[in-house]
């Protein structure tokens, strides 16, 4: 899919994702919990799909049971205490909820990092960081695009080998294995290969020099404008919110929450319309092309 987030300035969305991760990984109040997670899965879905919550389901879903599961086990600190595990140590509700509360912000954090790395391309890296940090935005855009490329040569690499019989899949438990071996020895070598011609296309072209010019597609406009107006103002009132206590919880050593008054209610509205933001975006952005070809 073509995302409409996307399209707007990659200053626009770098600021988004950074303040979305902060907030995410230290607000840890339920409700703001539940705000990231739900948003974060639903944007998932729409920018990738069926391979979104295929995701989610099979990876995401286990590592926050498994997360759930370890806390209490380990962690026995709180003050209602509802039984007395085996080995005599207390299972706390505290370290139960904690534990919870820790899965659901992990699961949170990786769902933004997949919508990350559909916005955030390795050009809007290096637009953003590579006057200021050539070297480090180069090296730190091949890692971000390291996984995915390395994922689609080792296919075609397979199915080479496949060809002529040397693949994983064909021989004796000991030949599938040198096969494996042979398979990993070419990504190696292709993996340095493709390094070292990087780093040279790179060098060639100037790349990180003093004066050095380059060609941009991007352009502040007044979209981009109004964009960052509601970004910064939500995620500015949402900060100063926390700051002053607005999404206060604590889990140990027994669970208390902020009081639900005007002013808190009002820090957890600005998170979710910060939150939702570009899932608005892209519903909006297709409703308006869907209208455009209904009037052709």
């Amino acid at each position: 899919m073509i995302s409409a987030f996307a399209g707007y300035h990659p200053t626009i969305n770098f600021l988004y994702f950074t303040l979305i991760f902060l907030c995410s990984v230290f607000f840890m109040h339920p409700i703001s919990l539940t705000i990231s997670l739900v948003c974060a899965f639903s944007y998932s879905v729409i920018l990738r799909g069926k391979s979104a919550v295929r995701f989610n389901l099979l990876y995401l879903l286990p590592m926050m049971i498994m997360a759930a599961l370890i806390n209490p086990a380990f962690n026995h600190e709180g003050a209602t205490i509802l039984t007395y595990l085996g080995n005599g140590n207390p299972l706390t509700l505290e370290s139960i909820t904690y534990g919870i509360a820790t899965a659901v912000m992990l699961a949170s954090v990786v769902c933004w990092f997949s919508c990350y790395n559909v916005i955030m391309t390795s050009d809007k890296f290096i637009y953003i960081f590579g006057r200021v940090i050539p070297v480090l935005s180069l090296v730190l855009s091949m890692a971000i695009r390291f996984v995915p490329k390395f994922k689609a040569q080792i296919k075609v690499v397979s199915n080479a080998q496949k060809c002529v019989g040397r693949d994983v899949s064909n021989g004796s438990i000991l030949q599938r294995a040198k096969n494996g071996i042979k398979i990993l020895s070419i990504m190696i070598t292709w993996a340095l290969e493709d390094a070292i011609e990087t780093a040279d296309s790179m060098k060639t072209r100037g790349y990180g020099l003093p004066g050095r010019t380059a060609f941009s597609i991007y352009h502040f406009d007044k979209r981009d404008k109004k964009a960052i107006l509601i970004i910064g103002g939500t995620g500015l009132y949402v900060l100063l919110g926390a700051f002053f206590g607005g999404m206060y919880f604590r889990y140990f050593p027994s669970m208390k929450s902020v009081p639900i008054t005007p002013f808190s209610i009002s820090v957890f509205v600005a998170y979710l319309i910060f939150s939702i933001l570009p899932i608005v975006i892209e519903i909006w952005e297709d409703r308006k092309w869907k209208q455009l070809q209904s009037k052709i």
